[in-house]
């Protein structure tokens, strides 16, 4: 098994995207705490750890978070706009530091609309900066990308400008909206259908898998990867009997997570995927469960990649 932990460094950002489900507020992570976190994870035999925020990277704390955490043995990487890393001084105190694996947040490659998402005018810019700048310093980057209604048409579009602007990038994420929290709630513009973002969900997993590169999908049913359901970060969780702890800045606390499953609709029973699927991730009721539908593939194919495929 090779568990993550997530600790939150700040809970405020600098950009306001349209769907964020962080709730910003003025706590912010001091390094004696971070330590023992660091500590908590070690531990519990943890792998690594991902800085998270808000956006980490408004956090003092970030070279002194990691190099105590790369002394105790942890793989430490950050989740973060990028914004700050634009700045060639401050990507290269992180990687010196030792952290070296970063999942920069971009939704689109069309600049108009990523910096709308953003709520923030030039994000688009500041991104493939900082894009720029960890490939020039040998950084693993991966692009994490929240699925909504206004980039659900144009998946595939975005993983091949990336790849082409960017060839080092061989890894991305994308995460299925929830449209029931944070800004989302508020912004209904936002909000999707499953249908929406299947077929060019399907042809970006298709294009980075012949590219050779590798890709996780979070809070998507398997009916709607089928294909590489093998890729469900739920699915490989349940498999693998994973865990997942998070140290929140808010009232949450300290969340530990092992049950990855989710409402699932009444034909999910039928589904020969349906012990391994995580379901339909959703806090409100805007999803439909009538859009979940059985699929009849081998389960034992699907186990067998996720127990080939590294992490």
């Amino acid at each position: 098994m090779a568990n993550l932990g997530y600790m939150q460094l700040v809970r405020h950002c600098n950009q306001y995207c349209r769907f964020c489900s962080n709730p910003s507020s003025g706590y912010m992570l001091d390094l004696d705490t971070a330590k023992r976190e660091v500590d908590d994870f070690v531990a519990r035999g943890y792998f690594g750890i991902i800085l998270t925020g808000g956006e980490p990277s408004l956090s003092e704390i970030v070279p002194d978070v990691t190099r105590y955490a790369v002394e105790r043995g942890l793989h430490v990487r950050m989740i973060t706009n990028g914004s700050r890393i634009a700045e060639p001084e401050i990507a290269a105190s992180y990687v010196e530091a030792g952290l070296r694996h970063y999942h920069v947040s971009i939704h689109s490659c069309r600049p108009e609309l990523e910096d709308f998402l953003t709520g923030v005018r030039g994000s688009f810019a500041m991104a493939e900066r900082a894009l720029d700048n960890l490939g020039r310093l040998g950084a693993t980057v991966n692009i994490n990308t929240v699925i909504n209604k206004m980039n659900a048409d144009h998946l595939d579009e975005n993983v091949r400008f990336f790849v082409g602007r960017f060839p080092f990038l061989s890894h991305f994420v994308w995460n299925n909206l929830d449209p029931s929290m944070g800004r989302a709630e508020t912004n209904r513009d936002t909000a999707h259908r499953l249908a929406d973002f299947e077929l060019s969900l399907a042809r970006a997993m298709r294009f980075l898998h012949k590219s050779g590169r590798s890709f996780r999908v979070e809070r998507v049913p398997l009916c709607y990867m089928t294909e590489f359901a093998h890729c469900s970060t739920e699915t490989r969780k349940i498999v693998k009997g994973e865990e997942r702890i998070v140290h929140f800045l808010d009232e949450k606390g300290t969340v530990r997570q092992t049950d990855f499953r989710h409402p699932k609709a009444e034909v999910c029973g039928g589904c020969s995927l349906n012990e391994i699927c995580g379901g339909l991730f959703e806090l409100g009721d805007h999803y439909d469960l009538g859009e979940l539908y059985p699929v009849f593939v081998s389960k034992e194919d699907v186990l067998a990649k996720i127990r080939r495929e590294p992490d």
